[in-house]
């Protein structure tokens, strides 16, 4: 049981003026949580004090959370799940894609590639995770034979560009001399999909194409071949119908902007 340590961090002359005490202490990491809600009259405060302690006591490991953080950190250790219906409406901008508008271009793009693959059977490969309602849908409208598998990937930041995304999870299903149509949920600077498409080729398919929800050509640095897209789209960051930010958001039925507000926030929470 955590019993509450206070840590001095204002003195007036040589009598304590102001403490700090940390919601949480998390003795296997060494860590001190305190928790904060999304409003910034508190967010403001808790981050001068914790700037103070850690000044103060640079050997006190401690982290300014929000609740949806704790919550996940929970989630991780198993003692809870995340209650993804209390999701703040004020963290959501401007609606981008609405459900019909979802509903009735997977459709289209559904019989786009049931015409072309006519009498021919496909391996659908899923790019995990955000692919997920996408490649549901879709594969509930096409109309030849096929197989779905799924991909994993992990990527590391500041690495060496051919060394930045690795396969995390293989697909199972062997594709050699079959037609594999890869399933993505949205294509940015076209890195991660080229070498996917690599990585693919590399295994002696009879074809290999390429299905995207949302697309931002914009930002393409490298010219990958995209045979089906559904909405193109800014550069505004988007969540819902699989797409999350921090493993939030996803189970909205559109697809939205979200507010840079929620950025800014987590990012002097981790400075």
């Amino acid at each position: 049981m955590y019993e509450p340590v206070s840590f001095p961090i204002g003195w007036d002359g040589t009598k304590v003026s102001e403490m700090f005490t940390p919601d949480f202490y998390l003795p296997e990491h060494e860590l001190y949580i305190e928790l904060t809600t999304m409003k910034q009259s508190l967010v403001t405060p808790k981050n001068r004090k914790l700037r103070m302690l850690r000044e103060i006591y640079p050997d006190v490991n401690v982290r300014l959370l929000y609740r949806k953080d704790y919550q996940q950190l929970l989630t991780k250790a198993g003692y809870g799940a995340l209650e993804v219906q209390h999701l703040p409406k004020e963290d959501i901008g401007s609606i981008l894609i609405s459900p019909v508008e979802l509903e009735t271009r997977v459709r289209a793009l559904a019989r786009k590639i049931s015409r072309e693959y006519r009498g021919s059977s496909i391996v659908l490969v899923g790019v995990l995770k955000g692919v997920t309602f996408f490649l549901a849908d879709l594969a509930r409208q096409i109309k030849v034979p096929f197989v779905i598998d799924y991909l994993d990937l992990r990527r590391f930041a500041g690495a060496q560009p051919h060394e930045r995304v690795r396969i995390a999870r293989d697909i199972d299903y062997p594709i050699k001399g079959r037609h594999v149509l890869l399933v993505e949920d949205i294509i940015n600077t076209g890195l991660t999909l080229d070498y996917v498409l690599s990585e693919l080729r590399g295994r002696g398919p009879a074809s290999i194409e390429v299905v995207t929800l949302l697309d931002r050509p914009g930002r393409r640095l490298v010219d990958v071949p995209v045979r089906y897209v559904g909405f193109q789209i800014p550069n505004d960051y988007v969540v819902g119908y699989g797409l999350d930010y921090r493993e939030l958001y996803r189970n909205l039925p559109f697809i939205c902007a979200l507010k840079a507000s929620v950025f800014e926030l987590d990012a002097q929470a981790t400075s």
